[in-house]
């Protein structure tokens, strides 16, 4: 995918680690600059030296609404632009219903609907003056079918699956398209709830991919002809029983 996304700029939520470095990545290989969207930030100057000068930071907290409401003006004051948005940012909570706690519930519907909803709609004017413009959200397999060991993590990917496939449906007419990537079990500080036990089990059988396998799906969407779109690409590891 050399030079395909030349002359773009891209700003990425949860760019630090994982999924989003995954892309990151990619997306700097294939041309684009990128603009690194995180919370954490010695892990985004670390990821930002070794990337070089096509890597932005931008130190951001999504579940402040203050920083999260900065996230466009931050992406034009250092890159002039912003061409695709990708929100990857996220969290997750397993297990039985009732041995969720309030703070982690709205903690993480916080981070994977309200800020997720909050980013699109503020970058959405400025990709409409410009006519043009991609966006993809990380979903889940989660998200389409009913996880039973994880309510309020599938509940979340359930609600933003419908908010992408809407979305959609109202900015095509402007030349923007949006799209989900759901991926099954990822390799990431994300499965740092699952038991240990869990994690092996998953290794062990190949029923779990690394992000630069959802990072190729991204770029997937992302390099198709304008008048193609990739509605949702649902990515699992192929021993995944699901």
């Amino acid at each position: 995918m050399a030079n395909e996304l030349v002359g773009k700029v891209a700003g990425v939520t949860g760019a630090a680690s994982g999924i989003g470095l995954a892309t990151v990545e990619a997306m700097i290989a294939a041309g684009a600059r990128v603009v690194l969207i995180d919370r954490d930030e010695p892990a985004l100057q670390r990821a930002c030296d070794r990337l070089g000068k096509a890597a932005i930071p931008l130190v951001i907290d999504l579940l402040n609404p203050q920083s999260c409401a900065s996230l466009l003006s931050g992406v034009l004051d250092k890159a002039g632009q912003l061409d695709i948005f990708y929100a990857n940012a996220g969290s997750y909570i397993g297990g039985d219903l009732i041995e969720a706690d309030d703070v982690g519930i709205d903690r993480m519907l916080n981070l994977n609907i309200n800020a997720v909803m909050k980013n699109i709609r503020d970058v959405l004017p400025h990709m409409i003056e410009r006519g043009t413009g991609d966006i993809v959200v990380t979903g889940s397999v989660a998200g389409h079918f009913p996880v039973s060991w994880e309510p309020v993590y599938a509940a979340s990917k359930w609600a933003i699956n419908c908010f992408v496939q809407t979305v959609r449906r109202q900015v095509n007419k402007h030349g923007i398209r949006v799209s989900a990537v759901s991926p099954g079990p990822v390799l990431s500080a994300l499965l740092a709830d699952w038991p240990e036990e869990n994690l092996k089990k998953a290794k062990e059988s190949g029923s779990i991919i690394n992000p630069c396998e959802v990072a190729d799906a991204v770029m997937y969407i992302l390099t198709r002809p304008r008048h193609v779109t990739i509605r949702d690409m649902v990515v699992l590891p192929s021993a995944f029983d699901m």
